[in-house]
This record gives C-alpha cells, structure tokens and sequence, in this order.
C-alpha cells in the first residue's frame, strides 16, 4: 500500500522501470518515456537489474508487464523497482535524482554489457540461409 506510507525507503515507494520505457523500437504511445536517440534496442528485465546492481542502487524485480505491452514473451515481462531515496529524503546517490535520470543511464550502460557485446559478433552465417535456387517443377506422365 503505497499510498499509506511516506517512507521513501519502503519497498512499495521505489521507482518502477518496464523494459518498455528504454526500448527504441517502442513509440510514445507504446510507453516509450525518454528520446529514442538515447533509448535501447529490446532491454530487458535482467539487463536493467544488473546495470542499477552495478551502479550501487537497491534493486529488484518483479514478474508484472507493462499494460500497453502487447508483447507477451517471457524474456520482455517483468519490472524493476530501484531505491533512489533513503529514508531520510535524500537521494541515494546524487547522479540518480529523478527517474529520467536513471532510465538514461540504464539506457547509456546496456549496450556495454558483455552480454550486448558479445551477440554482436557472430550473426553473419545464419543470414545465408535462403539463397538456394529454385527446382523447377515437372510434370510426370
């Protein structure tokens, strides 16, 4: 019940990020929320989780989908929830001081993932696959 509580360090007041928000193939429409010059190309859930570990926020995930996401797969459901407020008021860390703030980031740190960077390297065999030429069919007597 996050509308009883004021206690920013509360689970229930973290800032929630869907991988939607920082998608670029996602409109403003689809729930696309920062430009998509900056945002990311399919993020997901894990993604998302291990840049804000990584960058020292108090982070977890839950199993919920964004309502606009038509997309059902299992690998683009699921949210985060981050901490940038201590119980205090202040801010966890000083670069994280809104939630746009935070989803430009994740978005800048992604593709610089090991993960990212290492699908890249090996997509030229599969594109092959199509190029036989066609049998023409006979008729048979």
């Amino acid at each position: 019940m996050a509308h009883l509580t004021q206690d920013p360090a509360n689970k229930e007041r973290f800032i929630c990020i869907y991988p939607v928000y920082i998608n670029s193939k996602k409109t403003l429409a689809e729930g696309r929320r920062i430009p998509a010059e900056k945002a990311v190309e399919n993020p997901s859930c894990s993604e998302i989780k291990d840049v804000l570990t990584a960058a020292g926020l108090n982070v977890y995930t839950e199993n919920k989908m964004h309502p606009r996401d038509s997309n059902r797969d299992i690998q683009f459901k699921g949210r985060v929830r981050v901490q940038i407020k201590q119980s205090d008021g202040s801010f966890c860390q000083e670069k994280f001081n809104s939630r746009k703030n935070v989803m430009v980031y994740v978005a800048e740190m992604i593709p610089k993932l090991k993960t990212r960077t290492q699908k890249s390297g090996g997509g030229d065999s599969s594109s092959q696959q199509g190029e036989g030429g066609k049998k023409s069919k006979k008729k048979k007597k």
